[in-house]
């Protein structure tokens, strides 16, 4: 990775995600995870940019006048650092978010956050169809559990990983923390 030429997208992580009506998550970790990645990148000096997700129903619990609108502590953001609101799936729709990289010359993307099937995937998607060289780190990222048409559950690992698989080598390398850290930073 290019030394300049990179940013971190953290992605909705929101207190909203740890509401119950959601069920079980995989991936405990992904905050922790983040964090790791979102101190270093700092440490470097690179460019952090926060994905917020909102909704104009007051009742979501991604309204902006609700407690889980608001990023979660364990990666707050830092004065500075670029906040960029979005109400659908892709971080590119809607806002500035293309234009914030190409006017700060970023080639590279490091994609983090919640969740992997959703806003995650989708952004992923459209930053390796925009050209962006994107990396998405999987244990920095998690899903929950759905249902399909049919009406059959599937449980959120299994979610996770087939959501990881269908980007992996066409939209985005797939990396873990360690794997970013080790062999892409440092």
């Amino acid at each position: 990775m290019d030394e300049k030429k990179k940013a971190l997208i953290l992605i909705d992580v929101q207190k909203a995600f740890d509401d119950k009506k959601w069920g079980e998550r995989n991936n405990l970790n992904a905050e922790v995870n983040i964090r790791k990645i979102l101190q270093l990148w700092r440490e470097k000096g690179w460019l952090v940019i926060y994905i917020q997700h909102t909704s104009d129903n007051p009742n979501s619990v991604f309204h902006s006048m609700n407690e889980g609108f608001a990023i979660k502590e364990i990666v707050e953001p830092m004065k500075g650092e670029v906040m960029i609101t979005k109400k659908v799936n892709s971080s590119f729709i809607g806002t500035n978010l293309e234009e914030q990289l190409k006017e700060s010359e970023i080639s590279t993307v490091v994609i983090t956050g919640l969740t992997t099937p959703h806003c995650v995937s989708t952004t992923a998607r459209m930053s390796g169809n925009l050209g962006f060289s994107t990396y998405l780190i999987s244990d920095a990222t998690a899903a929950f559990g759905l249902k399909d048409h049919n009406d059959r559950f599937y449980d959120a690992e299994t979610i996770h990983n087939i959501s990881l698989a269908t980007l992996h080598d066409e939209f985005a390398t797939i990396l873990t923390t360690e794997q970013l850290i080790n062999d892409f930073i440092k």
